[in-house]
């Protein structure tokens, strides 16, 4: 099955994230298909950027959101019809 899921980078203490589309099997830092988005949790504002239209084609072909990502997904989705 294919995810919508977190990769960690940065250093230690200094989380940032990339939001991938990746096979469930492969490890966290593993290998991925695609990048759609970032996400800076150590920022005081919203630091998510993901790419909505990649996100509802790869949700179109079957991929699942974890957790997570639904809600920041959930949350950009606002930001853009607030904006």
């Amino acid at each position: 099955m294919v995810k919508i899921r977190l990769r960690r980078e940065g250093a230690k203490g200094r989380p940032f994230y990339r939001i991938v589309v990746a096979d469930q099997r492969a490890r966290r830092e593993g290998a991925f298909i695609e990048v759609i988005g970032t996400h800076d949790p150590l920022k005081e504002e919203d630091q998510t950027k993901i790419d909505l239209e990649k996100v509802d084609k790869w949700i179109g072909n079957g991929a699942q959101p974890s957790d997570t990502v639904r809600s920041l997904i959930k949350k950009a989705r606002q930001a853009e019809a607030s904006a």
